[in-house]
């Protein structure tokens, strides 16, 4: 049946949890009617679009997770076989207008960025709990492609960039002269390596990268070199002198993967790991989310050398407000944010999925094929001839 929202009713994805026993890769929509009473100080917005990539697929097999949780941020709406114990809601990063509001400073027609559904975070991660009024959002520009770009790079830029922050307050782990990245396809691994690129230090960056995804990845032209993953220890690339520093940032999760890395590092002819750093879980899928969390993070480190760490965002931040003046953290944020607007335009493809039915097969395709590393996914509920309104200006 080719279901078509209506202004009067909400559709919604829901995710089979993996404790389910259900098909992880089958999403259900569920339609349920919009409010139609408003209490006071509330405001009714329209989701118009939202970005989709693996690090939402990531969010569906981490969602029961103790550590994770993301199905708890908020419950899915009640129909005949959907329910909390049986599925759950993933956030997504997207745009959306007030059609309606009973607050005394927001207006109808104002338009909002923010993660969807809203999350109720505890105060450790209120920097992904961020409402952002796009009317005065230095970031934001109007036009559709510059929305769609941002839906796709805001959420993982800033974890790129704060990331590449924090391993440059200690030069590199003291002056490392490689820095390998897995996982070199997705967009927090080269973004990683657009922000290192830019420091100018002539720290080679090296990603590691499955067959399929190495044209496109070489193509970025933000690596100095990339590999495979089945035969990147032959690489005359990934042979140095014993006393160069290597970190290797893990952003894949892939155990195997990091049993054949730490055993390269482990020959006393290869170069020194200095750190071991995870950063991501994009090999995760949600119909094997296993995964073992310690109080470090991840369980990655190896045998011998450099015990792994693990970044967390919101401390970091913490750290550097600290540091830095209100001020400061604007400039370079601002300066950063318009220099990847600049230089991202042609990364990626950005492909369109409108209408509750199609982006419900596109889960279920990408559940069994992935997401393509060229792709950039925007998708919307609504059918496509559905106006995107402007935003107003206050």
């Amino acid at each position: 049946m080719d279901r078509r929202q209506t202004e009067d009713e909400n559709m919604t994805l829901c995710l089979p949890r993996p404790s389910s026993g259900r098909n992880t890769g089958s999403p259900r929509i569920v339609a349920t009617q919009k409010p139609r009473e408003m209490p006071q100080s509330h405001v009714l917005l329209r989701v118009d679009r939202f970005g989709f990539s693996a690090n939402n697929v990531t969010y569906q097999a981490l969602g029961e997770h103790p550590h994770f949780r993301y199905f708890d941020f908020h419950a899915p709406p009640e129909a005949d076989d959907v329910n909390e114990k049986s599925h759950g809601l993933i956030p997504v990063w997207g745009f959306a207008t007030v059609v309606e509001s009973t607050h005394p400073k927001i207006y109808p027609g104002e338009r909002y960025a923010f993660y969807v559904p809203r999350p109720h975070l505890p105060a450790d991660r209120r920097p992904y709990n961020q409402i952002l009024r796009c009317a005065t959002d230095p970031q934001y520009t109007s036009s559709p492609r510059a929305e769609d770009l941002t839906m796709l790079y805001r959420p993982l830029f800033w974890t790129s960039y704060w990331f590449e922050d924090w391993l440059w307050s200690s030069s590199y782990r003291g002056g490392a002269s490689t820095i390998l990245i897995s996982s070199a396809s997705s967009k927090t691994a080269f973004c990683l390596a657009y922000l290192i690129g830019k420091r100018n230090t002539g720290t080679r960056v090296l990603g590691l990268t499955s067959s399929k995804n190495l044209a496109f990845t070489q193509g970025l032209g933000l690596y100095d070199d990339v590999l495979e993953y089945t035969s990147f220890a032959s690489s005359p690339a990934f042979h140095g002198a014993r006393d160069e520093k290597w970190v290797y940032v893990d952003v894949a999760g892939s155990t195997a993967l990091n049993r054949r890395i730490f055993d390269h590092f482990a020959s006393p002819y290869a170069s020194t790991l200095a750190a071991v750093i995870t950063l991501g879980l994009t090999n995760l899928s949600p119909s094997d989310p296993s995964v073992k969390w310690s109080q470090g993070g991840f369980s990655s480190t190896p045998p011998t050398g450099p015990t792994e760490e693990q970044f967390f965002m919101p401390e970091w931040l913490d750290v550097r407000r600290k540091q830095l003046s209100l001020m400061e953290l604007f400039t370079t944020q601002q300066k950063a944010w318009k220099e990847l607007m600049s230089d991202c335009q042609n990364w990626v493809e950005i492909e369109r999925v409108y209408g509750a039915d199609a982006v419900q097969k596109s889960y279920t395709r990408i559940a069994l094929e992935g997401v393509a590393a060229n792709k950039g996914l925007i998708w919307s509920l609504w059918d496509s001839s559905a106006p995107v309104a402007h935003v107003t200006k206050l």
